[in-house]
């Protein structure tokens, strides 16, 4: 209130020597000294008050610029730091890896649109444990034979007790002297993986060798047979355990990539597999697989052709075709290291098979 009223007074006296008109230039410029604004007076206390607000004014100023400077220096960089928005096909692949991760094993996986060329490859190039996967190669070379004319698809075999395995399949449960033909033999290998015929028919093409020659001609350097079931059953039955005998890796059943058996998937979807025929046939006889706990699980609207490979808890393999009118996904699982429930391991390849087929039926 003291400021004000000296205010009040100063201005009195500045309006009293202007209305006057006898104030010389001294006396006016000490009224306006005193209480105008223009000059060079002032009380002391006002004089402070300006000298402390006018240094705050300007580090004011200048710390609002310094601000400014460094949000536009900071917003092209935070913009910078956030990730871009992901693609329909690369969600697919963060979902397929969390259902992954939800199962302790070691996983390789390989996807395919035929039509539109989309893939996803989750160590897709790892050499893994086939299992009866590897059953497909020996189809293959099966048919490579009956082309070249060293036997036909009618050709009969009898049953004999000493071809007989363990294991999967119903040959070994038939009387000794049940006759068959080779395309029997072909069919029961796939569509129930039966080891007596993938034993019989391991012995028609000349082994595991012949098998292995004609996947390295065809370029999948990874992909080999190692073991007929007369061998391998064996050296299971004379491990300690069968978890040991897994673990000590001495006996694989065969080895393969997701991607190199999806390229074999492939060629056979487009005809290209030996010949059109065979490809055909080939297809045909792996739409009829009976065995549905992992690719098949959870899909409804396609035709399924798919092999399987077991050796559960710590391998299960399956790979095959999403068909469906107008479009063909190649889908190619390995998993291997996983020694909890296998029935977890099929529901997680189930889950990831349903991811792409929904994927690929909600694009259209």
């Amino acid at each position: 209130m003291t400021d004000m009223h000296w205010v009040g007074r100063a201005g009195q006296a500045g309006r009293a020597g202007r209305s006057g008109g006898s104030g010389g230039p001294g006396e006016s410029g000490e009224s306006r000294g005193s209480g105008g604004s223009g000059g060079s007076g002032g009380s002391p206390r006002a004089q402070s008050v300006r000298t402390a607000v006018g240094p705050v004014r300007v580090a004011f100023a200048a710390l609002l610029a310094a601000l400014v400077g460094a949000g536009l220096q900071a917003g092209p960089r935070a913009a910078e730091q956030q990730p871009p928005p992901q693609s329909p096909l690369q969600r697919l692949h963060a979902s397929i890896e969390r259902t992954t991760k939800s199962v302790n094993a070691t996983w390789g996986i390989y996807v395919k649109s035929l039509e539109g060329g989309e893939e996803i490859a989750i160590d897709a190039d790892r050499q893994m444990e086939t299992m009866s996967t590897i059953k497909i190669p020996l189809m293959i070379e099966a048919f490579e034979q009956i082309k070249a004319g060293k036997f036909k698809l009618t050709d009969k075999y009898t049953f004999a007790q000493a071809d007989s395995q363990p294991g999967t399949g119903t040959i070994q449960r038939l009387d000794p002297g049940a006759v068959m033909t080779v395309k029997d033999l072909i069919t029961m290998m796939i569509i129930v993986s039966d080891n007596t015929a993938t034993e019989v028919l391991y012995r028609m093409v000349g082994g595991p060798d012949a098998v292995n020659a004609r996947m390295q001609a065809m370029g999948l350097q990874k992909t080999r047979a190692m073991n007929v079931p007369s061998k391998w059953f064996p050296q299971l039955r004379a491990a300690a355990t069968t978890e040991q005998f897994y673990r000590d890796g001495k006996y694989p059943f065969g080895w393969s990539t997701p991607r190199e058996m999806g390229r074999l998937l492939e060629m056979m979807e487009r005809g290209t597999l030996v010949d059109k025929s065979s490809s055909d046939l080939m297809v045909s006889i792996m739409r009829g697989q009976l065995y549905r706990t992992r690719i098949p699980r959870y899909v409804t609207g396609y035709t399924i052709p798919h092999k399987t490979g077991d050796f559960l808890p710590y391998v299960g393999d399956d790979v095959g075709m999403l068909e469906a009118p107008g479009r063909t996904i190649v889908i190619s699982i390995f998993t291997g290291n996983h020694f909890g429930s296998g029935e977890m391991l099929e529901n997680a390849i189930g889950l990831v098979t349903r991811d792409v087929a929904d994927f690929f039926a909600y694009r259209r």
